[in-house]
């Protein structure tokens, strides 16, 4: 007969488990990274998309592993406080060198809340660092190449620059892809001077995204420096410079929360983060993290900056958002903090027919599309405590009698099983009755616009209604609100049939027979909302939005695996 292992031995074990779990998941992770180089090179698209899902999934694969592992480690022994008190010391020092320590404690902590099933956090067995940033295990730079520019020849070192970026596919002309780089970072970099271009610096490792390959970094004049990103397509015939940008406002959208996360081959993760961070300096650190794939630590980091703001604001209450109440989701923020907490209600205000379980599947998809810059990522949070007395009554009141089956009282505290975070959006409703006419006229055209661009990536709104839409800083609309959203090719597009009598033109419901997934386009603009004016505007400018043959040729296409290109800047950012 085998003897249990027991005491300083089976920590010891469970700890070198757990930090073996974590790296076949950091192995598993790069080998799908690593495959981004190649999918760009065969233009296969296809392959990318199906990577992006397949990496995302990973890591809960790999929890649950390693879960198993852990559980025959245990055999019958149920996990107590004292030996997991252990086990976090001893997998404590196994990572403590290490510079990516933390994703290693985070996959500690998920594993650790998984076995216990704890509500809340518990210091005792999970690691809290409330007050730690990446960049204090950081003891080197991030891998990175510096050009210096001549005055004289500016073209020189960004055609350098290119051959050191060398791809299985060669550039189409590359000198006049070098060229065309030196004259936009003159021209957008002029009011730095007459020679504003010194140097640029950018790191080793290219990011991916859908069809597209990234050179990051930054440019430097005499006195400043800026972001710099080189943004490459394959086009077949061989690579080009697409874009290049070098505003902040530009670089912050590119690596915006509604858009899918970057395959970039990182040695080290939090060295990077550091990096990117001296470019986009009001990124937080969680949005860095997801936007690179890493999005459960995002969500720690998430964790982390918000309860440490709410700490330190005792005397602000949570309150109920901004915005008209929806039929499926109470909605919370701090008013301070710009985040929003969403619970789905236990029940659902007619017509709204789907469960709740159709709720969390919806969710649940949208982690896994293309949000090609109009889907907001929206983190799923469980058991997150907060003391009762930091609500208001209002919003106390609404989530103990209408969200009970996600919300409960244990003694002085709030526990909520399940709710969805993300950041806070002005509500494009609110947004077009407080702003000037021209603004408003912009954010409805980009709202038109937003709902193209998903309809380009095969994602249908459902509710097109503009308070399920948000406004960024910049102006730029996102849709936020999943409980209808599905795929395009899972509608039924078809033409308003037109009455063939007077009863007919007059019968107060429709004549004809309506499927579930019957949508149609020529009455879109009954359910937008928009003021006549803005929504005359959208028809004129978009008007394909209401003709049933375009979302029809769309869904055709998408059968034969054509999706239409979305570039993640404007027109005007792109070299001729």
């Amino acid at each position: 007969m085998s003897v249990p292992i027991a005491g300083p031995a089976l920590a010891g074990r469970i700890a070198v488990c757990i930090a073996e779990g974590f790296e076949r998941y950091h192995q598993g992770f790069a080998e799908i990274t690593r495959r981004a180089r190649v999918r760009f090179q065969v233009r296969d698209w296809a392959g990318a998309k199906s990577d992006a899902v397949e990496r995302t999934e990973l890591y809960d694969a790999c929890v649950a592993r390693c879960s198993q592992q852990l559980q025959a480690l245990l055999g019958e022994q149920r996990p107590s406080q004292t030996l997991w008190a252990e086990v976090k010391a001893g997998f404590d020092d196994l990572v403590a060198s290490r510079i990516d320590c933390e994703l290693y404690k985070t996959f500690y902590n998920t594993l650790t809340r998984r076995l216990f099933r704890t509500h809340g956090v518990d210091d005792g067995i999970e690691f809290m660092a409330l007050d730690i940033e990446p960049s204090d295990a950081i003891t080197h730079p991030v891998a990175r190449h510096v050009y210096a520019i001549s005055e004289a020849r500016p073209a020189d070192a960004f055609s350098r620059l290119l051959s050191d970026y060398a791809f299985d596919v060669p550039y189409r002309h590359q000198l006049r892809c070098a060229a065309a780089i030196a004259v936009r970072l003159q021209d957008d970099l002029a009011h730095w001077g007459a020679y504003p271009v010194r140097a640029i610096e950018l790191l080793e490792t290219v990011f991916y995204r859908e069809r597209r390959a990234y050179l990051v970094g930054r440019v430097f004049g005499e006195h400043r420096f800026s972001p710099c990103v080189i943004a490459l397509v394959n086009e077949g015939d061989g690579i080009r410079v697409e874009a290049v940008l070098s505003r902040r406002r530009d670089v912050a959208h590119l690596f915006g929360v509604s858009r899918s996360y970057f395959q970039a081959d990182l040695p080290t993760v939090a060295d990077a983060v550091v990096f990117l961070r001296s470019i986009l300096p009001g990124k937080p650190v969680d949005e860095i993290y997801t936007v690179l794939g890493r999005a459960k630590q995002g969500k720690t980091e998430r964790y982390r900056t918000f309860f440490s703001h709410f700490q330190q604001h005792v005397n602000e209450r949570l309150v109920h958002a901004d915005g008209t109440p929806g039929m499926v989701m109470a909605v919370f923020t701090l008013p301070s903090y710009p985040l929003v907490f969403k619970l789905i209600r236990d029940r659902f205000a007619w017509p709204k027919t789907m469960s709740r379980q159709d709720v969390e599947e919806k969710y649940a998809l949208v982690f896994n599309l293309d949000r090609i810059g109009r889907l907001l990522d929206a983190q799923p949070y469980r058991y997150l405590r907060f003391p009762v007395d930091r609500f208001s009554p209002e919003l106390l009141d609404e989530l103990v009698n209408h969200c009970s089956q996600s919300v409960r009282i244990e003694d002085d505290d709030v526990v909520i099983s399940l709710c969805y975070v993300q950041r806070r959006f002005r509500p494009l409703n609110l947004y077009l009755r407080e702003q000037g006419a021209e603004a408003a006229r912009s954010a409805a055209l980009d709202y038109a616009q937003a709902i193209r661009d998903m309809a380009c990536n095969n994602i249908f709104p459902g509710d097109m209604l503009l308070k399920n839409f948000g406004v960024s800083r910049h102006g730029r609309a996102v849709f936020y609100d999943y409980d209808e959203l599905c795929l395009v090719t899972d509608c039924n597009f078809r033409a308003w049939p037109q009455p063939r009598s007077e009863e007919e033109a007059m019968a107060a419901e429709p004549w004809f027979h309506v499927a579930a997934n019957d949508v149609f386009p020529e009455r879109f603009g009954l359910f937008m909302g928009l003021p006549k004016a803005l929504q005359d505007l959208v028809r004129e400018k978009y008007g394909e939005l209401f003709d049933p043959q375009w979302w029809q040729e769309l869904q055709q296409g998408f059968r034969y695996g054509e999706f239409p290109d979305t570039p993640p800047y404007s027109r005007k950012l792109r070299l001729a």
